[in-house]
């Protein structure tokens, strides 16, 4: 019987694709458990639209992330924290503190996992902080310490 999965199944498959089990399995384990549907015409076609709107879905976001990243790229934000000599900073500037001026600033929302900060920010001057904005798309934000 074909069945299509609407959860991951061991050693079936995975969520939304098409298999080939027996009717046994599939009445009186995927159905009862409501892991799977019977693979009609009507459940096929579903399936098809459904996947043809997570395309487009997917395609949307990885367009306004793109055009986001373009903007950014000329942004930069002031950070401001106390410091000693030398330039050092007194303790470091975090995603946090740059999620936050980013918001005060620019008026950008920024998600602080998407920023990629190797090392905590400890000096003066401009750094420039790698943000992850998709999985394709990363794009870089100036961030300008000064000494307060």
């Amino acid at each position: 019987m074909k069945v299509i999965l609407l959860e991951d199944v061991k050693k079936v498959g995975k969520k939304g694709e098409l298999h080939e089990v027996s009717d046994g399995f599939a009445r009186n384990v995927l159905f009862r458990k409501k892991q799977a549907v019977e693979a009609t015409k009507k459940a096929i076609n579903e399936l098809e639209l459904k996947d043809k709107a997570d395309q487009k879905r997917i395609i949307e976001e990885f367009e306004v992330a793109k055009e986001l990243g373009n903007k950014i790229k000329d942004m930069q934000i002031i950070v401001k924290m106390k410091a000693g000599a030398g330039g050092r900073v007194f303790g470091s500037v975090s995603t946090k503190e740059i999620v936050k001026a980013a918001k005060e600033q620019l008026n950008l929302e920024v998600d602080k996992k998407k920023l990629v900060l190797k090392d905590p920010i400890k000096s003066i001057g401009t750094h420039v902080v790698p943000l992850k904005l998709h999985a394709k798309v990363t794009s870089e934000l100036k961030v300008k310490v000064e000494e307060e």
